[in-house]
């Protein structure tokens, strides 16, 4: 199989069409929501996310079959953010939060898939994902439910910055935290939701956290961070597809579409480390962007006064 068949070719079959297509999307939605993540340091909050999208999944797969994926996930991740944001506005620290919410989502989840007849198989679909057997029907609800997710995020995106940047500030300027946690909550539920229903629950965490942590490495200009995560996210899921492809289909070697997409973003933070490291580029340290310790770890731009 020629270079160019991997890279282009493939995607002229209607299956491999719809699996770029919705990677795509996907892919850059959870760059852009990605950046914000790395930036107020909701990396464990996001894999709290994960885990409360299951129940949802599996409740939606017993009810509705695989039309009652997309359904049941969104439903069960806002409800997990509304859970996170109360939790942790009720005192409870975020970390004993997320745990109380993770355990007792990803348990529910899956005593529902033990009750079915295919328990091995619907597990793994669950957590593995099945990009490749996304159904027509299912393309533009998932487009929607990214590119709602995209419209949260980019409506409140100089609120969320500010916050991000400087919580007493923002506070002080008269934005609701409360608001912007739950609308921020919501748009990384809202990626969880797409993302689980087609690379699974255990490997969403890649998409969200893979790309903003590249751009870190990449720039110091703080609006350049998103587009540098977005372009990132999408050639990762476009080489990730085209290199499953080629092995399966050219080597003979089944290699599932999800991991290899998702191998393919973590090969490419490696290679993008190495580069910082061995070219001195490295933000932190070099003028770009630094934890401001008032602010519970949020970063801030080199300079800024604190």
């Amino acid at each position: 199989m020629s270079l160019t068949d991997a890279l282009f070719g493939a995607f002229a079959i209607p299956f491999m069409g719809r699996a770029l297509l919705v990677m795509l999307v996907l892919a850059v939605v959870a760059g852009v929501v990605g950046v914000l993540v790395n930036l107020r340091g909701l990396e464990f909050i996001s894999d709290g996310l994960t885990h409360a999208v299951f129940p949802g999944l599996a409740i939606g797969l017993a009810v509705g079959g695989t039309a009652g994926l997309l359904p049941g996930a969104a439903i069960a991740a806002l409800a997990g953010a509304l859970a996170l944001t109360w939790l942790d506005r009720a005192g409870i620290t975020s970390d004993a939060a997320i745990a109380i919410v993770l355990t007792a989502t990803f348990s529910i989840g899956v005593i529902v898939v033990s009750r079915s007849d295919d328990y091995a198989g619907e597990l793994e679909a669950l957590l593995f994902g099945r990009v490749l057997t996304i159904p027509p029907a299912e393309v533009v609800p998932l487009i929607i439910v990214s590119l709602a997710a995209l419209a949260m995020v980019l409506v409140t995106l100089k609120q969320q910055l500010y916050r991000a940047f400087d919580a007493k500030g923002s506070r002080a300027a008269g934005d609701s935290a409360l608001v912007l946690d739950l609308v921020l909550n919501s748009a990384i539920a809202l990626v969880v939701v797409a993302a689980a229903s087609t690379i699974g629950t255990l490997l969403v965490l890649a998409l969200l956290i893979v790309p903003g942590a590249v751009a870190r490495l990449v720039t110091a200009r703080l609006w350049w961070l998103f587009p540098v995560a977005a372009v990132f996210a999408a050639v990762a899921a476009w080489l990730g597809l085209a290199l499953g492809y080629a092995v399966s289909v050219g080597a003979g070697v089944d290699l599932p579409a999800g991991s290899t997409v998702v191998a393919v973003f973590v090969v490419g933070y490696g290679l993008v480390l190495l580069g910082s490291s061995v070219f001195g580029r490295r933000l932190r340290g070099s003028g770009g962007l630094e934890p401001d310790s008032s602010s519970s770890g949020a970063p801030r731009p080199a300079g800024v006064a604190r």
